[in-house]
């Protein structure tokens, strides 16, 4: 299957990056390098993570309080958010429509 990721969710992915570099160099890296294992994991697991009421799918990195929501269409994998756990978890729900 093919992986888009929706602009919004490369943002919030690249605010997060330059987030956790500023805390500690070398940080950022390792949770860009943890978002692109669970692309990877999604990309052949995508419909193992349970399906939510509002149509989405859900991984959790390991280390980081972030996640990736994403929804199925046809045979491509939508990256709806890349969103923070403890910042209003479903403030991105609007761009399932």
């Amino acid at each position: 299957m093919k992986i888009q990721i929706l602009q919004e969710a490369k943002e919030e992915l690249a605010g997060a990056i330059q987030y956790y570099e500023d805390i500690t160099p070398g940080l950022g890296i390792r949770l860009k390098r943890q978002v692109k294992e669970v692309l990877s994991w999604i990309k052949v697991n995508s419909e193992l993570p349970r399906l939510r009421p509002k149509g989405y799918r859900r991984v959790n990195c390991k280390t980081f309080p972030y996640y990736i929501a994403y929804s199925i269409r046809k045979n491509e994998i939508f990256i709806v958010a890349i969103a923070n756990s403890y910042k209003y978890p479903d403030f991105w729900i609007e761009r399932m429509r």
